[in-house]
């Protein structure tokens, strides 16, 4: 028996070698089981500490171990896996194909999976922050007003946009045609995105190196125009994406398309095909021709580079690649495109700067009060005669172009009138481009000599006649001192003949002796609406009023007597024909007695028959008016009638510098005669009504005349039941006598 020392050096070692195996070099080799010892224990085998392996200790370290193997197991492991074979092409075997393939699809799987949910991620991020879809609606288009002559002629059209909405069904096939060939070819198959179009701008973009194509489509830009900002940001994009297919899913391919049509910004302020048409053309969407149309489609790509006001060489190199497309997809016939590149003189507008955006400007601001906000298209039908309109243009560039110079004049306005109060020509300056300020119904001027006729009306309803006599010589009152313009003085006069030679003197004593509280009420009566300061130099036309309301307040004179209220509205609709305003009534009724018109008709008529005014009388026409001109050449006025028209005209500047002697018989007479003459060229003359000839009632044994002195101080009043003087009749009494008393006289 051996000692158990198994350390003793000098005992022999039995155990096999690897070499002495039978098994040695031919294969793997077998790894013994351990075998049992004893019961339920396992006797422990000699290993070899030379592959890694984890297994548990009981110092609690759980690293991984070197993996042990028997001791009498020291050949090294043996592969199981046969040699590789390569072939010619050093190719792999199939067993190494299929699983990279496998691993290639298993890891796209995994890749599009997360992918799907990294988009669906941010989709629902940015989707939040949008209103919920049961709040989305197409916001409503801004409303636009159309503005229409009495003649049914545009007048204008005012609101954010700058034109009507148009139906689809209403504008020539081409235009819509148009703009699907050139900007959405697919836009009618695709679902609000176009992934075609999409990845055919990324591969231009990327060859060109820059952005020169884009991959939205006419809906995903609808729904941009619509419902977002124009930012450029990896948000925005998404949410149109979402709204685009929500419009998709809700309105017809005709329907997204007509709003397209209606929205789109074309430059020069204009939004929708219609605004830009008028911009551009002159004329309705509706009307276009082939070559319009493409150029109307041309500009989406960039407004302001490719408007035809802008650079028409451009613009129609634009529409000939749009033509190119129309043909291509068929919207077209190349007979037409042939046609339409014939068609070379093309008119471009510069945009509507003509005196009717006055009117409409005026019309705008009277609008609210006849229906409120404007939420919806409407239609306003105005009184304007569009003829007329153009001669009152005309007639003040010519007499601006006339006096500008010489007379160092730079404004005027007109305003003409017919006997029921509506506005028939109305012009606020002389180039509306450069200046929309009104001066018709805005500016407020000094009327001169032109508010005398009040003073004088005054005189005859207190009892005087056109052949009262007053003394015309120089007189001081308070500290006043009123001249004649050519400071001479005629003596006696009759208020007829003071009225037509437009003296001062008599109509400053006149407005002395009627009190100047009674002339501002008679003014007012009639239609002025402006403060009035009544102390006596009211009748010298110091208190300042508008060309509009003066004017209006002429119109009693030419209509018989009856006040007016200047209007220009006469009726109000939606697009779809509902009534919203329509107007009703004929005036304020009767502001002149007969009697005292009659009188008033006769000496206004005196102005132009051997007056100041002579020089603006209508051969053939009967006709009244009066002159005036302010302190110092500052204003020139004119303001005259016939039984057809009454019309004002204002000459001046506007920092109220004083003209070269400028006056309103030599420049605004001038004007008001030449556009009075075209207004009234092959008409039939009438009368004005009241013309009559005037009855003075004297009273016998009065004196024959009876002058006023030469006044210092103030000037007596008429005494109550005084004797009544030639030409000058009794005051009517008060109550329905008096009333008896105007109509028909005693």
């Amino acid at each position: 028996m051996f000692d158990e020392d198994v350390d003793a050096p000098d005992r022999l070692d039995l155990r096999l070698r690897p070499e002495d195996r039978p098994t040695a070099g031919q294969g793997p080799v077998r790894r013994r089981a351990p075998r049992p010892a004893g019961r339920g224990r396992v006797e422990p085998t000699p290993y070899i500490e030379d592959q890694p392996i984890r297994a548990s200790r009981d110092d609690g370290d759980d690293r991984p171990r070197r993996r042990q193997r028997p001791i009498d197991d020291e050949e090294p492991e043996v592969s199981e896996r046969p040699p590789t074979r390569r072939g010619r092409g050093g190719d792999e075997p199939p067993r190494r194909r299929t699983s990279r393939l496998r691993r290639f699809v298993y890891w796209t799987l995994v890749l599009g999976l997360w992918g799907v949910i990294g988009v669906g991620g941010i989709v629902v991020y940015y989707g939040a922050r949008l209103p919920p879809t049961s709040e989305w609606a197409v916001p409503k288009r801004p409303a636009n007003v159309k503005i229409l002559s009495a003649d049914g002629k545009l007048v204008g059209n005012r609101g954010d946009t700058g034109g009507e909405a148009v139906h689809i069904a209403d504008l020539p096939p081409y235009l819509p045609g148009a703009v699907v060939a050139i900007e959405d070819r697919r836009f009618r198959s695709h679902l609000g995105i176009d992934p075609i179009g999409l990845a055919r701008a990324v591969v231009v973009n990327l060859t060109a190196r820059g952005v020169s194509q884009g991959g939205s489509t006419l809906t995903q830009q609808l729904a941009k125009n619509l419902f977002l900002t124009q930012e450029r940001t990896f948000g925005r994009k998404v949410q149109e994406v979402l709204l685009a297919l929500w419009l998709e899913r809700t309105y017809t391919k005709d329907q997204i398309l007509e709003l397209y049509l209606n929205r789109v910004y074309m430059g020069a302020g204009a939004y929708g095909v219609d605004a830009a048409a008028r911009r551009y053309f002159g004329k309705s969407a509706r009307e276009v021709t082939v070559m319009e149309a493409a150029m109307l489609a041309g500009l989406l790509k960039a407004p302001s580079r490719y408007a035809p006001s802008h650079d028409p060489a451009r613009s129609r190199a634009r529409a000939e690649t749009v033509l190119a497309a129309m043909a291509d997809t068929g919207t077209i016939t190349p007979a037409q495109r042939t046609a339409a590149l014939a068609q070379t003189n093309m008119i471009f507008t510069q945009g509507n700067t003509g005196s009717e955006n006055y009117v409409a400007d005026w019309v705008m601001d009277q609008l609210p009060s006849f229906i409120g906000a404007v939420d919806r298209d409407v239609v306003v039908e105005t009184t304007i005669d569009s003829s007329l309109q153009i001669l009152a243009e005309a007639s003040l560039q010519a007499g601006l172009a006339q006096f500008g110079d010489k007379r160092d004049v730079s404004q005027g306005a007109i305003v003409s009138l017919d006997p029921t109060g509506a506005v028939k020509a109305m012009v606020g300056g002389i180039d509306y481009s450069k200046s929309q300020f009104n001066r018709a119904t805005l500016a407020k001027r000094q009327p001169g000599s032109t508010f005398k006729p009040f003073v004088y009306l005054t005189a005859m309803e207190q009892g005087m006649t056109p052949d009262t006599v007053r003394e015309d010589s120089p007189f001081t009152w308070k500290g006043w001192s009123p001249k004649n313009f050519e400071k001479e003085y005629k003596g006696a006069v009759t208020l007829k003949e003071a009225l037509s030679q437009s003296i001062n003197t008599v109509a400053a004593k006149l407005a002395i002796e009627l009190g100047p509280q009674r002339i501002a009420d008679t003014a007012m009566r009639l239609g002025i609406t402006s403060p009035l300061m009544a102390t006596p130099s009211l009748a010298l036309g110091t208190s300042e009023v508008t060309p509009l309301e003066i004017t209006g307040a002429y119109v009693p004179f030419s209509n018989g007597g009856f006040g007016v209220v200047p209007h220009v509205v006469t009726g109000i609709r939606t697009a779809d024909g509902k009534v919203l305003y329509a107007r009703k009534g004929s005036g304020i009724g009767r502001v002149i007695d007969p009697l005292p018109l009659a009188e008033m008709n006769t000496m206004l008529s005196e102005t132009l028959a051997t007056g100041t005014g002579r020089a603006s009388k209508i051969p053939g026409w009967p006709s009244g008016g009066k002159t005036g001109t302010s302190q110092d050449f500052r204003d020139a006025w004119f303001i005259g009638y016939t039984g057809l028209l009454t019309t004002g005209v204002w000459l001046g500047n506007d920092d109220g510098a004083p003209t070269k002697r400028g006056t309103g018989g030599t420049m605004a007479g001038i004007v008001w005669q030449r556009y009075m003459v075209d207004a009234h060229r092959g008409r039939q003359a009438v009368a004005v009504p009241g013309t009559v000839p005037t009855v003075a009632r004297v009273e016998p044994g009065t004196p024959a005349i009876r002058r006023d002195p030469a006044v210092t101080g103030s000037l007596p009043r008429p005494a109550v039941n005084a004797a009544v003087e030639p030409g000058r009749r009794e005051a009517p009494s008060d109550g329905l006598g008096g009333l008896l008393d105007r109509l028909f006289g005693r």
